[in-house]
């Protein structure tokens, strides 16, 4: 790591922290279209679905630039 750099570790940060946060995602998005909570249940399907894909590109551009 001394030669290298941190970039092997950063490459496997990168990609744990991917994975959590696409999950973490898709669990909000579950949360939000499912009919039974009655906290979104004004919120339209479409707005959800576009908060979900927004927040996905933010979080792997900032993946993609923590691995420089």
């Amino acid at each position: 790591m001394g030669i290298v750099g941190s970039f092997p570790f950063n490459s496997f940060l990168s990609g744990v922290l991917s994975c959590v946060g696409t999950a973490v995602l898709e669990i909000c998005l579950c949360i939000q279209v499912t009919k039974e909570n009655k906290e979104f249940k004004d919120l339209p399907l479409e707005r959800a679905f576009a908060d979900f894909v927004l927040c996905n590109l933010v979080l792997h551009l900032v993946i993609m630039n923590f691995l420089g």
